[in-house]
């Protein structure tokens, strides 16, 4: 007996990119994230703005249409980039989704940070990447958590963000 096997994959060209990123946190810094400032004793250090949020998304951005990093194209030792606004770079993986004819489906992100409590700054990090991505807010999930006092977060070192995202082929 034969079985057909109807592939999801022939109907709709889906991808997924995933994106990390850690920084240093310090004092007398802004703690930036999704494009928000939160304010904190301690923010996050990075040669750009330090957003760890919008970084570890456009890796997911950039993994997902396999092109490289942040870093491939925009070097942290290239001084133009110094303090930067991480929306350039936001633009840019957005660019590069329409380029390539995909659109966003929908975006998990998680930032792993010990202090300051975040939750309450979290559906204004959901609209503001909304506006910038042209997307519906509710395609977009954002969460909180902490390290337990574990590690280099636990001890607040520092900061992490994870990002995935599905994109699909845009058929119109």
């Amino acid at each position: 007996m034969a079985i057909q096997c109807y592939c999801f994959r022939s109907y709709m060209k889906m991808r997924i990119g995933h994106g990390v990123d850690i920084h240093k946190l310090s004092p007398k810094i802004p703690l930036i994230l999704g494009g928000i400032n939160i304010p904190s004793a301690l923010g996050s250090k990075g040669h750009s703005d330090g957003d760890v949020v919008i970084h570890s998304l456009v890796d997911a951005i950039l993994g997902a249409l396999a092109l490289g990093d942040i870093g491939t194209f925009f070097p942290s030792d290239n001084k133009k980039y110094k303090n930067a606004d991480s929306k350039i770079f936001l633009d840019f993986a957005l660019k590069k989704i329409k380029e390539k004819k995909y659109l966003i489906n929908n975006i998990d992100i998680n930032i792993i940070l010990e202090s300051p409590k975040i939750n309450q700054y979290i559906d204004t990090m959901k609209n503001n990447l909304s506006k910038i991505l042209s997307i519906n807010s509710n395609d977009i999930s954002i969460k909180a958590t902490t390290a337990d006092k574990l590690g280099f977060i636990g001890k607040q070192k520092g900061i992490m963000s994870t990002s995935t995202i599905l994109i699909i082929k845009d058929e119109r």
